[in-house]
């Protein structure tokens, strides 16, 4: 990854930069872009378009200036289309409410997973491996919903930029925001451990992705090993790691930035600080923007963190662009919010983005609108 690369564990606490320049050039680039504030949000159901419009001028009052709405979850769309299950079709609203308000209106959607039965029932082969060979479809990690597509499968990838397509055509729309572009986490963020009843020293195969048959022919075509039959401890393997970062990392400039950018819309995506640990190079992505979820209580960390995080992120990225500071707002206080964003805002972030509109309470909206 070159010198300009993300420390291996943002969990260290204190970080330091390898190059003053840099991070002085990354930060001005950051600078020259403008504070842009966003905001996650999720469908309700039941709520009238009157209601909907009210919660996007909540959301304009407080100086807010994105909205990035929860379009697609992998299981069903909250948009008008004729290729996946439909809800309530909110994003049409969200979208010329938007433009009549001047807030921006990004399409947030689930990557990788797929919860759709019907997929699982007529293509089984579309779904990621795990290092037991157990199917994501039928062995999710953790939570049920874990159900990863494999990156290396022509028709389930085609599957999702049929998905990105239909977003990026939607007229009015600011951009689509990719989630869950990337792979399981192998090594969970250290405080959910004990939810799940695990100890993560290590990568343990049943949670290490993708060692799908297409997956491995790939990588054996390149290498000339099966990763899974030849490495006796294929978690140790870089180039085998590297493999399937690049499989994500091509998926995302090949792909899917393109056919976002090509309609006019911006790409940008969630992601990850602790990147290896879900094979998520994002510091060489091209998009226009990145949100990283910087979510320091996941971490067993302090508020501090965040900034510390911020500054690695912005050296990191191949090419300048705005990082916005993903918070987590049910896990601050309005006086940490406040705390967060200012610490963010001295790192050299472009803005923050708060997850999500539902969490926000009366002190949270004021911490915002005081920024």
């Amino acid at each position: 990854m070159k010198k300009r690369t993300f420390i291996r564990n943002l969990g260290l606490g204190s970080l330091a930069l390898t190059s003053p320049w840099m991070w002085s050039a990354c930060q001005n680039a950051n600078a020259d872009h403008g504070t842009k504030n966003w905001i996650w949000m999720t469908p309700k159901n039941g709520l009238s378009k009157d209601n909907w419009k009210r919660e996007l001028d909540r959301i304009k009052a407080h100086g807010l200036d994105a909205v990035l709405f929860e379009s697609y979850n992998g299981r069903k769309a909250s948009f008008e289309t004729d290729r996946l299950p439909m809800g309530e079709p909110i994003l049409e609203i969200l979208i010329e409410h938007g433009q009549n308000i001047g807030l921006e209106v990004h399409a947030w959607m689930f990557s990788m997973p797929c919860n759709i039965p019907e997929i699982a029932e007529k293509h089984p082969d579309w779904f990621a491996v795990n290092g037991l060979g157990q199917p994501s479809h039928s062995h999710p990690a953790y939570v049920d919903y874990y159900k990863f597509l494999c990156p290396a499968h022509p028709e389930a990838m085609e599957f999702v930029r049929g998905t990105v397509q239909s977003l990026a055509e939607k007229e009015g729309l600011t951009g689509v925001h990719l989630d869950y572009i990337r792979l399981p986490d192998v090594i969970l963020a250290e405080a959910l451990q004990p939810k799940y009843n695990i100890v993560q020293d290590k990568e343990y195969p049943e949670y290490d992705y993708c060692y799908h048959e297409l997956t491995r022919e790939k990588f054996k075509a390149i290498r000339g090993i099966d990763p899974l039959k030849d490495l006796e401890d294929p978690t140790a393997n870089q180039e085998w790691k590297q493999f399937r970062q690049d499989l994500i990392t091509d998926l995302v400039n090949d792909t899917f930035a393109p056919e976002i950018k090509s309609r006019q819309k911006q790409a940008t995506a969630a992601v990850f600080p602790n990147w290896e640990s879900v094979r998520q190079e994002w510091s060489k992505w091209e998009l226009d923007a990145f949100l990283p979820m910087l979510y320091h209580n996941f971490y067993n960390q302090d508020i501090q963190w965040v900034g510390n995080s911020l500054k690695v992120e912005i050296a990191a990225l191949s090419k300048a662009k705005p990082v916005y500071a993903g918070l987590f707002v049910p896990e601050l206080t309005p006086e940490e919010l406040n705390h967060a964003i200012e610490i963010s805002r001295n790192a050299g972030g472009a803005g923050i983005s708060l997850f999500q509109h539902w969490s926000m309470q009366e002190g949270h909206w004021e911490a915002v609108q005081k920024k």
